[in-house]
């Protein structure tokens, strides 16, 4: 699948992350965004960060796997790669966001 595609079809938790969090958040966050030969789930440009959703797939031995190389590819240009379960998600949503709001705060980050 490619990353407009993506965009138009994002899973149940993407969906609920972006809008009811990440869209407007004080700092551009981009969702299914390119980097590489990879699509983030999320990005920050100014953080050098990508949040990725995890569903039951990443926890197969071969998910691991993949997500392992993945994530040692998007640090290799100095990304920071923050995992979410699905589950995460659904049941500590305030905790992702706050999350994600100290990380983003962390890498030195003002908001505009």
């Amino acid at each position: 699948m490619n990353a407009k595609n993506l965009r138009r079809n994002m899973t149940p938790q993407e969906n609920h992350l972006w809008y009811d969090f990440l869209q407007h958040y004080p700092v551009k966050i981009y969702k299914q965004r390119i980097i590489d030969n990879f699509i983030a789930d999320f990005y920050c440009h100014k953080a050098r960060l990508v949040i990725e959703l995890d569903g039951s797939q990443h926890y197969t031995s071969k998910g691991k796997s993949h997500d392992k190389l993945r994530s040692e590819a998007l640090e290799h240009y100095g990304l920071y790669v923050l995992r979410f379960s699905n589950s995460d998600v659904d049941n500590k949503f305030e905790s992702v966001c706050s999350m994600i709001d100290k990380v983003i705060k962390s890498r030195n980050i003002d908001e505009p």
